[in-house]
């Protein structure tokens, strides 16, 4: 069985993504009622940072993480900076 693979900014990463589900559920609200485009395309901007700022986040923590467990990680850290 494997260990859950956790860091310090997980929870903030959840609050992210978190903000990014209710961004894009009030968006698809806002196109069902008929909403004006523009509202619409603001509330996906919000919906691209929340999820952009939890990738990166994540991302962050991870690398650092690698570089503080030592060389064994560096390919590990390697492979996820792909993803910035």
């Amino acid at each position: 069985m494997t260990h859950p693979h956790r860091h310090a900014s997980h929870p903030k990463v959840i609050a992210r993504l978190k903000r990014a589900d209710g961004h894009l559920r009030s968006v698809i609200e806002m196109i069902e009622e008929g909403r004006s485009c523009r509202d619409i395309a603001q509330q996906l901007q919000a919906v691209e940072s929340a999820i952009r700022n939890a990738k990166q986040t994540l991302i962050h923590d991870h690398m650092e993480h690698c570089l503080d467990a030592g060389e064994a990680d560096r390919a590990e850290m390697k492979a996820i900076s792909r993803y910035l």
